[in-house]
Formats: structure tokens, sequence, C-alpha cells
């Protein structure tokens, strides 16, 4: 998929937001600078979220309460060299309610479940990027398929 400016990847961020229901977990896989805290700020926007969304790079992780019931825990492992005691906390918000949203997550791979969405984003120009999905599992597949259906 194809997007051309930072207002066309919140969007995106907007559909997948409309399309979970708490459980899943995204993995956001690209360069620094390449729009993956702008998509995790377009999920906050859908479920309804007012605090601002930041890259958790220095805190490694936020959590955002949503009015719809749903919590949005945003992980940044790009400063983590292992996983150590974050594997567990993972395995703990992965398997809740919460939408899990984690970027640079070569640290705690084993820690996330084999069914979650990676969207892999690359810059191919200053403004546009093409966003990839791989869908894991059965529960990434229809997560996916709704997102399609948001974005159409």
């Amino acid at each position: 998929m194809n997007i051309s400016s930072e207002e066309k990847m919140r969007e995106l961020g907007a559909a997948i937001g409309r399309a979970v229901s708490g459980g899943e977990v995204l993995e956001l896989v690209g360069d620094i600078g390449a729009g993956k805290t702008t998509l995790t700020k377009g999920i906050a926007q859908a479920l309804e979220i007012d605090e601002p969304v930041q890259s958790p790079t220095f805190t490694i992780s936020r959590v955002y309460d949503s009015p719809r019931g749903l919590s949005l825990a945003h992980y940044d492992f790009y400063r983590l060299g292992n996983a150590g005691i974050m594997s567990e906390e993972i395995r703990e918000v992965a398997a809740s309610n919460s939408v899990v949203v984690v970027e640079w997550a070569g640290a705690v791979d084993d820690a996330l479940p084999n069914d979650r969405l990676v969207i892999k984003i690359t810059a191919i120009s200053e403004e546009g990027r093409l966003v990839e999905f791989y869908p894991g599992g059965k529960k990434s597949d229809e997560l996916l398929r709704k997102i399609k259906e948001n974005m159409a």
C-alpha cells in the first residue's frame, strides 16, 4: 500500500484503530522517521485517546487508556539490547485486552505471539511510504481484512 503523506499515515492508523477489538499485537518495522509513531497516533485517535501519543524510545513503554474500554500499549525497544524483564511484561500485555504496538521488536521477538500483524514501513520519497502487511495467523489475517475494509 502506498502512503503519500503524514496525514495519510494517520488515516491508515485510524483504520487500524477502528478494526481492533483488543488482544491484537502489531509489530511496526521501519527505519527511524519512517512513520511508526505517526501510525500509532492514528490508532490512538480512532480509540478516542485524548492524551498526546509520543514515541516511547526513552521510556520503553507508554500505556494509554481508551474510553472504549481498551488500552493501547506502545513499546519501543530501540535502546534495549536484550529483553530481560520486558519479556514477561510483553507476554502479559499481549494476553490481555490491550492493543499492543511494538517498535524495534528484535529484543523481544521470542516473547511476541506468532499471530501478530507485522507492518513494514519503507520510505520511498521524502513524504511517500510503502506499507506492507504480514499477518502471522488467523487473528491477524482477520484484522488485516478489517483494516482493508476500513480503507476502502
